[in-house]
């Protein structure tokens, strides 16, 4: 497995890392034996980064990951996130807790709970998951800076801000990565944060690099969704915009043929040479495609190849946001 670093003053990450969050909730039934086995897969192949959050089955996924690493704790990064309290399902009226998601009160809460699910001292890479309207970004931080001071945690991210928030973020304390969806179809991040990012010296973990497994040219229409399937909320995935994104996909499976790889494979294989800075989290809970995404590494694209793939993806030709309207609002803040 290739190596990257995390940032200008971050750690050592394997190139490709494992999103978990689809092995809890989202994405069909969990299966958590295939999950642990597919987290232990993962190490064996070199992955040494696992992606998770508290809102993820409110803690759940946590607890899945915690058990997968018993034993295997020095092999692995583990990054997780708080402040995601809409997810997590502990909106207004539904018990949630009187503290926003960004208080500075909330932070060292949510930290602790984080710390005993995955079971262990330190976090390695903690974020915020949603930015918070009603809090400053510098109290929000403030708070996380005194948890690394405290060394219950390693490295600070911020998942979903914007170019300023980011910045104004890095003032308090150096922001080590900055998580959010970028992907051939979700490129709008090349914009302002992912040069902000590069200004600062911040890293970037790219989650939804497949665009939520639409880029492994499996599912063209809504049929290849089972019912309990959340992207059946998105408006990406909708009958009237899958067909005009699946018509996307052509030059994508042409040059995967070409090359004996799969259009997950090519995908990834584009991201990565978007520059080394970049290290797309693909999400899995099943080994076969753990193995696949690893894999992607091996791949050098041509010149003409890369030119090839974003001139079949321009910024903004997908058909339909990327996440439903209710959601669109905690974006880019």
């Amino acid at each position: 497995m290739q190596m990257r670093k995390l940032g200008r003053d971050g750690p050592m990450v394997s190139a490709v890392g494992l999103g978990c969050m689809g092995m809890s909730i989202s994405y069909g039934e969990p299966n958590d034996e295939e999950s642990i086995a597919t987290i232990n897969r993962a190490i064996d192949l070199g992955v040494n980064l696992l992606v998770t959050s508290d809102a993820y089955g409110n803690g759940v996924n946590e607890e899945l990951i915690g058990r997968a690493i018993k034993g295997r704790r020095a092999r692995v990064l583990v990054a997780t996130k708080f402040g995601n309290l809409a997810l997590a399902g502990r909106g207004a009226g539904t018990g949630a807790p009187a503290l926003t998601g960004g208080h500075p009160d909330y932070v060292p809460q949510a930290c602790e709970k984080s710390l005993k699910r995955l079971g262990v001292d330190v976090i390695d890479i903690y974020g915020m998951h949603r930015m918070d309207r009603t809090v400053p970004i510098e109290d929000t931080v403030g708070a996380m800076k005194r948890l690394v001071e405290q060394g219950k945690v390693r490295y600070l991210q911020l998942s979903e801000a914007g170019a300023q928030t980011i910045r104004r973020a890095h003032k308090v304390h150096p922001i080590t990565c900055v998580e959010t969806e970028y992907s051939l179809w979700s490129r709008d991040v090349e914009g302002e944060i992912l040069p902000a990012c590069r200004e600062l010296g911040t890293g970037y973990m790219a989650y939804a690099p497949l665009g939520r497994g639409f880029l492994t040219a499996t599912m063209k229409t809504l049929d290849a969704l089972i019912a309990k399937d959340r992207r059946r909320e998105h408006p990406r995935f909708l009958p009237e915009n899958i067909s005009r994104n699946a018509a996307l996909l052509a030059p994508l499976e042409r040059i995967a043929a070409e090359k004996k790889r799969t259009p997950a494979q090519v995908a990834l294989a584009w991201l990565l040479a978007q520059g080394p800075d970049i290290v797309p989290i693909p999400g899995t809970k099943r080994r076969t495609c753990v193995e696949e995404n690893c894999a992607a590494v091996e791949i050098t694209l041509g010149a003409e190849e890369i030119a090839a793939l974003s001139k079949a993806f321009p910024l903004n030709v997908t058909a339909g946001t990327r996440y439903p309207e209710k959601q669109l609002a905690g974006l880019g803040i």
